[in-house]
């Protein structure tokens, strides 16, 4: 931690740092696990995090950040991805810019719900949104984090619902409250993201499950 920032941030090197253990690694169990790099990093100056939701997405941010004059985290799980066709070329994605993936057709006041989505929890989050008819964004930032898009989803939705495959203190969540509370916003906010506690080995979409971060555990803490 002192390297990253005495020898790399402090003098704003543009550096691209990989970290590819996002998240919950399955048999590696709880001293590989990735639960703690949002947090870690989003605090440190000059630095900036990015979470793809696959591999398309993994090669266009590790692009983006290449281009970057600062030093950049692209945080990708260990493991295969969801499937999705990798194009041939290297283009990057706008710098700091998340994008909305399903639009909610819900117009009760009180009903519309949003679900932010930061990394490979984006792929669960739509499975909720289908089931909840919920609006869901691939935020992608961290780090810049994307406020324009945040401020707009807030206004136009009754309930906020942040995903992240990281702790929850310090983490993505807690940008997004941050933000909130800047702008002066007092639309509702629910966390999801991993236990205050060490998960241990197991397979990981049991892990994920067990968590409720499944698009079944998803669904259900919307509902509740």
């Amino acid at each position: 931690y002192d390297q990253l920032i005495h020898d790399v941030a402090l003098q704003k090197l543009p550096m691209v740092l990989a970290l590819d253990r996002a998240g919950l690694v399955g048999a590696d169990g709880a001293t590989h696990a990735g639960a703690y790099a949002i947090a870690f990093v989003r605090c440190i100056p000059n630095m900036s995090m990015a979470c793809p939701a696959d591999e398309r997405e993994t090669r266009q941010l590790l692009s983006t950040a290449y281009e970057q004059d600062h030093p950049v985290c692209v945080r990708y799980p260990r493991g295969a991805g969801v499937g999705t066709p990798i194009p041939s070329d290297l283009t990057p994605l706008p710098w700091g810019k998340g994008e909305v993936r399903r639009q909610s057709h819900e117009t009760v006041p009180g009903k519309r719900v949003a679900i932010l989505a930061f990394g490979t929890l984006l792929y669960p989050a739509l499975q909720a949104g289908e089931a909840l008819d919920a609006t869901v964004v691939n935020m992608r930032f961290v780090k810049p984090l994307d406020t324009d898009l945040l401020l707009d989803v807030a206004r136009n939705h009754d309930l906020l619902v942040t995903v992240e495959e990281g702790c929850v203190q310090g983490g993505a969540g807690s940008a997004v409250a941050e933000a909130l509370a800047a702008a002066g916003l007092n639309t509702p906010l629910m966390i999801l993201g991993l236990p205050d506690e060490f998960v241990e080995h197991g397979e990981p979409a049991k892990l994920l499950s067990l968590c409720g971060l499944d698009a079944e555990g998803i669904e259900q803490s919307v509902r509740a």
